[in-house]
């Protein structure tokens, strides 16, 4: 699991570990030792590092992967694209999405190919599916994430490999916060809330594949539909 260490990638990553599943946590903070501890405590056992997706040397140390989940990403600043700095907007494209397309590739070159089986949850974003002034480059990475998903389902569609995007929704994470300062942090779920939603994703196994999901207000999984005039080949 990449992005481990606070929020959402916290909360599935102990979901998992409470699951059954023993974990390689990647984040870049030191925070990552924590949950570390915390997933061992639940019975566990677990490779934390302290690495950059973007660092694709990182990534390849990884051995068996039976389920990648690809949470790791920036936001970048909320700003119009006329002022958007350029070196922030490849920094965020960089981390959205080469890092997933670096965890993607190297999980399926280094194990999944191999045993013909694996699950890889993309994490996506309401804004992956429809744009907002001022979204910025965190927008066009999420648009860009659901193609990846969709380019590997169909290509993985006859090999055992499941790949599915995930959209959290509404919650309490620091991004959140950054996102919109303005908002009542009450009202927004919280992380712990959506790691059943994860084990629940990887025991659809297959069935997940190229679909992209959503938590409804009663905490089940939905399947979001294609937006509209989507050509399926």
């Amino acid at each position: 699991m990449t992005g481990a260490s606070l929020g959402v990638g916290r909360a599935a990553a102990l979901a998992f570990a409470r699951a059954g599943a023993d974990l390689v946590l990647c984040a870049r903070g030191p925070e990552i030792n924590a949950v570390a501890h915390e997933a061992e405590a639940q019975g566990a056992r677990v490779l934390a590092r302290c690495c950059d997706v973007t660092e694709r040397a990182a990534v390849r140390r990884f051995g068996r992967l039976d389920i990648l989940v690809n949470n790791a990403a920036v936001l970048g600043p909320r700003v119009t694209l006329a002022e958007f700095p350029a070196a922030d907007f490849a920094r965020v494209l960089d981390v959205n999405i080469q890092g997933v397309f670096h965890a993607t590739q190297a999980a399926l070159e280094f194990s999944m190919l191999k045993r013909r089986a694996g699950i890889i949850i993309n994490m996506s974003s309401g804004v992956g599916r429809v744009g907002f002034a001022r979204g910025g480059a965190y927008t066009v990475s999420k648009f860009a994430l659901e193609g990846l998903t969709q380019v590997a389902a169909k290509e993985l569609k006859d090999s055992g490999i499941g790949v599915c995007s995930f959209n959290p929704g509404m919650v309490r994470t620091r991004m959140r916060a950054a996102w919109a300062p303005g908002e009542d942090p009450t009202t927004l779920k919280s992380p712990d809330a959506l790691g059943p939603q994860f084990v629940a994703l990887v025991t659809a196994g297959m069935s997940c594949a190229g679909r992209c999901y959503c938590v409804t207000a009663d905490g089940m999984l939905a399947e979001l539909q294609p937006p509209e005039g989507t050509v399926n080949r």
